[in-house]
C-alpha cells in the first residue's frame, strides 16, 4: 500500500472522528436544551450550530413536536379554565334557590302538619341538604383546578391535622350515632405538605365514611405516614370498589353517594405526592393513604 494511501485513509479517519465528536456534542446540546424548555414555561426552540443536514432534519423533527405540543397544553388549559369558570358559575346559581328552598322548609316545618305531609317534607328537606352537598362538592372541584397552579408546602405534622379533622366530624358522628376508633401513634409524623389540602383529603374520605358506615368507623396513622381509614358496609361491592375513585361515580344502593368527594381526594393525594387507594375485604371498606 503507498504511502499516499495511508495519509489519504489517515485523513478520512480524523475526520470521521471529529465529526463524531461534534454530532456527540451536539446530541448533547440538543439533550440539554430540550431538558431546560420542558422543565420551563417557555417559547424558545431548540437551536443548532453544525450545519449537518441529518441533525438539523432531527432538530426541526423536535421543534415541530414541540410546537404541538405546546399547543395541546394551550387547549388544556382554556379547557381547564372554561370548565373551572362553568362549574363555578352553575354552583353559585345552584346556591341560590337552595337557600331560598331551605328558608321555606325551615317555615314550613314550625307548623303543625299532618303525619303524612310532615313525612313528605322530611323527604323533600334530605334531598334539598344532598343537593347543597354536592353543590359544595363541584365548588370544590373547581378549586382543585386552581390549586393544581400553585402548591405552598410546610413541615406538616399529619397527627395534628387528622386530630382536628375528627374532632370536627364529632356533631355527625354524634348524629349518625358512630362511636369512631381512633388510634393514632405517639410519634409525630411530619411531611411536607399543603395544610388546607391535607384536610380536605381528610375531610372528604370522613364524609364518604360517614355515608356508607353502618355505625362503625375506624382511622389509624402509623409512624411510617400511612393512614387507615375503615368502616364496614354492604353498599358496595368487588366490582364497583374498582370504580369508588372516578369522578361523579354513584353506588346505587346508596342514595348519598356522589363519588365527587373521593375523586377530589384522589387528585389532591396526587398532587401531594402521595398514594391512595381502596379496599373491600369481609364487609369492610379500606382507603389508605401514604404521604
Amino acid at each position: 500500500m503507498s504511502v499516499c494511501l495511508i495519509l489519504v485513509l489517515i485523513v478520512l479517519l480524523l475526520i470521521l472522528v471529529i465529526k463524531i465528536i461534534v454530532m456527540k456534542n451536539e446530541l448533547k446540546n440538543i439533550g440539554g436544551e430540550l431538558s431546560r424548555i420542558m422543565k420551563t414555561d417557555t417559547n424558545n426552540l431548540i437551536t443548532l450550530n453544525t450545519k449537518d443536514k441529518d441533525l438539523r432534519k432531527f432538530v426541526n423533527l423536535l421543534n415541530k413536536n414541540l410546537k404541538e405540543l405546546r399547543n395541546l397544553e394551550l387547549e388544556y388549559k382554556n379547557g381547564n379554565g372554561e370548565l373551572k369558570t362553568s362549574i363555578t358559575n352553575i354552583s353559585h346559581d345552584l346556591r341560590t334557590p337552595l337557600t331560598a328552598i331551605r328558608g321555606y322548609l325551615d317555615l314550613i316545618e314550625n307548623e303543625n302538619l299532618p303525619k303524612k305531609q310532615a313525612k313528605y317534607l322530611e323527604i323533600i328537606d334530605r334531598k334539598v341538604k344532598d343537593l347543597t352537598d354536592l353543590t359544595e362538592q363541584l365548588f370544590d372541584f373547581s378549586k382543585v383546578l386552581d390549586v393544581q397552579n400553585e402548591i405552598k408546602k410546610d413541615n406538616i405534622v399529619i397527627n395534628n391535622v387528622l386530630e382536628e379533622t375528627l374532632i370536627s366530624f364529632y356533631g355527625l358522628f354524634k348524629e349518625y350515632k358512630i362511636t369512631p376508633k381512633i388510634d393514632i401513634c405517639e410519634e409525630k409524623v411530619t411531611r411536607l405538605l399543603n395544610e388546607t389540602m391535607l384536610k380536605r383529603i381528610f375531610e372528604n374520605i370522613i364524609s364518604n365514611a360517614i355515608k356508607y358506615s353502618e355505625k362503625d368507623f375506624n382511622v389509624k396513622l402509623l409512624k411510617d405516614g400511612t393512614i387507615e381509614f375503615s368502616n364496614k358496609t354492604t353498599k358496595i361491592d368487588n366490582v364497583n370498589i374498582e370504580k369508588i375513585f372516578d369522578r361523579y361515580y354513584t353506588v346505587k344502593s346508596s342514595r348519598k353517594a356522589t363519588g365527587i368527594g373521593l375523586s377530589i381526594a384522589k387528585q389532591l393525594t396526587a398532587l401531594s405526592g402521595g398514594e391512595i387507594k381502596a379496599t373491600y375485604q369481609n364487609n369492610i371498606l379500606k382507603i389508605s393513604l401514604k404521604f
